[in-house]
Formats: structure tokens, sequence, C-alpha cells
């Protein structure tokens, strides 16, 4: 049989499955990754022996990582240990109320008794709904590539029946009546770059998500889950090129050829899959041709998430009241939102996620020391026209008075070390466009069909994984988005290999 190669182009989660995939199938898979360290948004920074993932932090659904282990017969145990957080996220308003968020059903309940009684009843029925949402759009559809206008009708019946066109808050009101419950039920959203009030109810499917799998957390922090994902690929043979930024993907014609570094390297291969940003892919990559420059214009007219600016910090002692994760809410919820994905400037106020990974994985600060970071959401650079080179500092300080004087009481004086990440530099870092987070913006038509292609429709040999394609973002979307797109990629290239032949075609090996 002939070997067919693939170069996939970044190394985030999306990248990363896809090309484990890829290479497990039979593939020559090649990753190029611009950064020194793989792992994209998933980046990691080390000072003064403190560790600060960049980016995402909360693991579910483990089984989809699981799968790419064995595939080849290995176990994910072996490369990496996932550590249970409990509760899953602690729930903090600033008039005192919290709610800490678990997986045990009667705990959950006790606190929305003695919150609001009449909602008992309303969250057993919402979390009954939300398991027939996990079944029919993540489970049935998460993984399949939405090609032709004819899927998204074949399941048009479903989403219709589910009440796919409510928005997710819209959908939670309807089963609960307290507003900070409503705020508490409704926020997951916020987690994949969608607005409660905009999104499609589907996304309530992430409740049973985290109640089916649990929330865990890298022993090491995120990024050892990517390194293990990256030893994954190398042990079964694949070859991954650092410090390598594409400057061009190569066509002949209406056919995709290879790929061009920006140091000048040129290779051939049979099929190019994208990892990058979507409007970066087009625009930069594939600008000299007709495709990419119509494919651009047409990806910029479409709406984008939010940024985000991320404040890093690392201080001396612990805060044994905290939990794993905290979102902290601030005086306002929809409104704030509004600004937020809108714009047309900063909001005075905010509502942060708070991420203390040494509550579950001490070894991430030197001893008797605490990691953290704080996350706002920001309008992206289309939304609000900010300078962040001048925002940034002020900025900071503003959301480290906040927390010491509501969260970490003597915040200032334990300080080691600070960072920060703003809209620029997820425009320039990460070439996101217009600073966006989580690429497309998740409304229901940006979904599925209606978002960018697991294969390009014009381009032979060209594919997307990650946030930009179907389904979408956070770790399971975009490790889906590998799945559906080298489903496709092997169908393409005549390789119809099943996940039980591949994994007994390592086992004899």
């Amino acid at each position: 049989m002939t070997q067919h190669t693939a170069a996939v182009i970044g190394s985030g989660f999306g990248g990363l499955a896809l090309a484990i995939r890829l290479q497990s199938a039979g593939f020559r898979t090649t990753i190029f990754e611009a950064r020194d360290k793989p792992g994209g948004r998933a980046y990691v920074y080390e000072d003064q022996g403190f560790t600060f993932d960049a980016g995402p932090t909360v693991v579910t659904d483990p089984d989809c990582l699981r799968e790419l282990f064995a595939l080849t017969g290995r176990r994910l145990e072996d490369y990496v240990e996932l550590l249970p957080v409990r509760p899953f996220y602690r729930l903090c308003w600033e008039d005192g109320y919290v709610f800490d968020y678990s997986n045990e059903v009667e705990e959950n309940n006790k606190q929305i008794q003695a919150k609001s009684p009449a909602d008992v009843e309303g969250y057993r029925r919402f979390l009954a709904y939300s398991e027939e949402v996990l079944k029919e759009g993540y489970i049935k559809l998460g993984t399949a590539p939405f090609l032709n206008f004819s899927d998204m009708i074949r399941a048009a019946p479903q989403l219709v029946r589910l009440q796919s066109y409510r928005s997710v808050y819209s959908m939670v009101s309807k089963f609960i009546k307290d507003e900070h419950l409503r705020q508490a039920f409704s926020f997951h959203t916020l987690l994949v770059g969608g607005n409660p009030f905009n999104t499609s109810s589907i996304y309530t499917l992430i409740h049973s998500l985290e109640k089916r799998w649990g929330v865990s957390f890298p022993r090491g922090g995120t990024h050892a889950l990517v390194r293990a994902l990256v030893k994954l690929f190398e042990d079964i043979g694949g070859e991954i090129r650092l410090s390598s930024p594409i400057a061009e993907i190569l066509t002949e014609g209406d056919r995709v050829t290879g790929v061009r570094t920006a140091a000048g390297w040129e290779g051939r291969f049979d099929a190019v899959a994208s990892n990058a940003d979507v409007v970066f892919t087009y625009e930069q990559l594939l600008g000299r041709t007709p495709r990419g420059q119509q494919a651009a214009r047409s990806m910029k007219r479409r709406s984008f998430s939010p940024s985000l600016f991320v404040t890093y910090f690392g201080v001396e002692g612990t805060y044994p009241e905290l939990r794993h994760h905290s979102i902290l809410f601030g005086p306002r919820y929809r409104e704030l939102l509004k600004e937020i994905y809108n714009g047309p400037g900063l909001a005075d106020d905010f509502s942060l996620y708070l991420h203390a990974p040494t509550v579950t994985d001490p070894s991430l600060a030197p001893p008797g020391c605490s990691t953290f970071y704080a996350l706002s959401p920001v309008p992206n650079l289309k939304k609000a026209d900010l300078d962040w080179n001048e925002l940034a500092p002020a900025y900071s300080e503003r959301i480290l008075d906040y927390l010491e004087a509501h969260y970490l009481p003597g915040l200032r004086s334990r300080i080691v070390t600070t960072r920060t990440f703003t809209p620029f530099d997820f425009r320039d870092e990460l070439n996101a466009h217009l600073g966006s987070a989580f690429s497309l913006e998740p409304v229901l038509w940006q979904s599925a069909y209606f978002r960018t292609h697991n294969r390009d429709d014009r381009l032979k040999g060209l594919y997307f994984a990650g946030a930009g394609t179907h389904p979408g973002a956070g770790i399971p979307g975009v490790v889906g988005s590998g799945k559906a797109t080298a489903t496709l990629m092997l169908e393409d290239f005549g390789q119809h290999y099943s996940e039980a032949d591949v994994s007994h075609q390592f086992a004899k090996a």
C-alpha cells in the first residue's frame, strides 16, 4: 500500500488529535508548529518555579483523549495522570452568594433547595433535557462532518425538537426561576466563546458532558497533556517541527501540493490540514490563490467570538478557602455580556474566571506558594478598537485590586511574578483574526454545516481542524474536529481503517 503523506499546520489539541489519527492509520505525518513549544493556545510559561498554563484548563470527556491512545494499543494513563477536580466550579457573586457546582446531584440539590426550593424539580428536568441534547448533539453529531446542506436537513428535525433555536439562557430559564441559578447554569457557553443569550441551547449539553465524565486536570498542568500527546505521536513515528512557521500552502491548479516554511524550506505532501486560525490560513497561507482570497473575504463577514485578557501571577503562601476553578460574577450579567460581545469600548466592571491549579497540583508552584491566572472576557479587536499595549498594565492592576478586595486578601504584598496576555497577543502570537480567543462565535447560523467545513470545498487535499471548524471550541470540540477531519482524509485517500484494525495492527507490531 502506498504510504500517503500529510502536513498538519499547528499543534493545538485539534492538530495533535488529527495528526495522531493520521499517523496511526498509516499516513507519514509531520506537524509544523510556529512557536518554540507545542500546544497552540495550550502553551505554558515557567517563571521562578511557577508553571502557568496559558490556555484551556478544564478537561472534560477524557474518553475522547483515551481513544487517541487506544488507536495503537496504548493507554493514556501510561503517559499522563488526570486528577479529579471537585467541585467542578465555585461560583461567586458580589452579594456574597456562593454555589459549589459539582458532580453530586444531591449536593447540588441541597444548595438549590436552600436558595430556591421551587427550582429543585426544574434542575432535575433541565439535566434530563441536557442529557438528551448530549446524545443527539455531541455523541451522534459531534464528530460527523457536515459537508452538504443535506446533512443539516437530516439533523434538522432533532435540532428543532430540542429547540436549538432558543438560546442557552432562554432554555435554562424555562426550567430555573432564580436569577443566580440561571447564571450558574448558563455561564458554560463562555468557556467556548459563546454568549449564553445568543448561543444555541444545544450547548446546554456541556452540563451532561461534565456530569458523565467529570472535570479533570492533568498532573503537571494542561501542558503535561500536550506533552503526552506529542510523545504518543512521536512514539508511533510522527514528526513534529517546532519553531517552524508556515509561510505558504503550495498549490497547483485546484490541489494543494505542500508547504513552504518562513525559513524557505519546501516540502511536498499529499494533504495539508490546518489547525491554524481559519482566516489566517486563507488570507496569509493561501493569499496568492483565488480560493484563499475569496474564502478570506467571505470569512471576514462572519461573527467572531470575543477576545480575552489574562493576568498570570504567582504568590507566596496559599489560600485554603479557594477552589481550583472559580467563576467570579460581577454586578451585571446580561448587560456586561452585551458590552463584551458588541463593544464599542471596555466595560468598567468585569466577571472573571480564576484558575488556581495548585489547589489540585501543588507542584505547579514552589513549596508553600500558589499559581493563578485571572481571565477576563473582553471585546475582539473589531468590536472595540483599543490599544492594548497602553491599556494592559492598568487593566491588570484593576483585576488584581478587585481580587485582593473580594477574594484574595493581602494579595499585593505576596505577589512574586506577573505577566499578561492581551487581544494583541492573540492576534500577533496566535495569528487569531481580530484577536478572537475562540474563532467563530458559536451561534446556530455558524454551527455544523454553517461552520468552516473540515474539508475545503474547492481545493483538493486541504483540510481544517480546530475551533474554527465543526464542531467548535473547547478540548472535546477540537479533539472531535480531529476525528471528523481524519475520517474524511482516510476516505479521500482510500484508507478505510477501522479503529479496531489499527489497534490490531500495532498490537502485532
